[in-house]
C-alpha cells in the first residue's frame, strides 16, 4: 500500500492549458507557474546585480562608515522578500481557507516579484550617468 501511495505522490500533474484554465485548481497552478516564471526572472537579474555590487566593492576606496554596495543589495533584498512574503499572504486572507486564497497569493507574489524584478534591474544603470554601471555581462 506504501509503495502505491508512493508512485501516486510521484506522478507528474496532467497538463494545463492556463489560457482555458476552467477550474479553480488549474487556475491555482498556473498562477503558481507564472509566479515561478517571475521567479526565474527575478533570479537571472539578481544574479548580474550581485555581481555588478560586487565588483563595485572591490574596487571601491570609500572609507566613509557606509556599508558597501554588496551588503547593501543584501540587506535591501532580504527585507523585500520578507515584505512579499507577508504582504502576498496577507492579501490573499481575502479567501482564506477557500479554494482561491493560492490563486490570489500567486498572482501577488507575480506582481511583485515582477516589480522587483525591475527595480533590481534598474540598478545596473548608473542613477547620475545613466550609463552602464561595470561589471555586468
Amino acid at each position: 500500500m506504501l509503495a502505491a501511495l508512493l508512485l501516486v505522490a510521484q506522478a507528474p500533474l496532467p497538463q494545463v492549458d492556463c489560457g482555458m484554465a476552467e477550474t479553480q485548481a488549474a487556475m491555482n497552478r498556473c498562477a503558481f507557474q507564472a509566479y515561478e516564471r517571475a521567479d526565474t526572472d527575478l533570479n537571472d537579474v539578481w544574479s548580474d546585480v550581485r555581481r555588478t555590487m560586487q565588483d563595485r566593492d572591490r574596487r571601491s576606496d570609500y572609507d566613509d562608515g557606509e556599508p558597501g554596495s554588496w551588503p547593501s543589495l543584501l540587506a535591501a533584498q532580504r527585507a523585500w522578500i520578507a515584505y512579499r512574503d507577508a504582504h502576498c499572504r496577507l492579501a490573499s486572507y481575502d479567501a482564506r481557507g477557500g479554494s482561491l486564497q493560492p490563486l490570489l497569493r500567486s498572482t501577488c507574489m507575480t506582481r511583485l516579484t515582477e516589480a522587483r524584478t525591475a527595480q533590481l534591474r534598474s540598478l545596473l544603470t548608473n542613477q547620475v550617468s545613466g550609463e552602464p554601471k561595470t561589471g555586468n555581462r
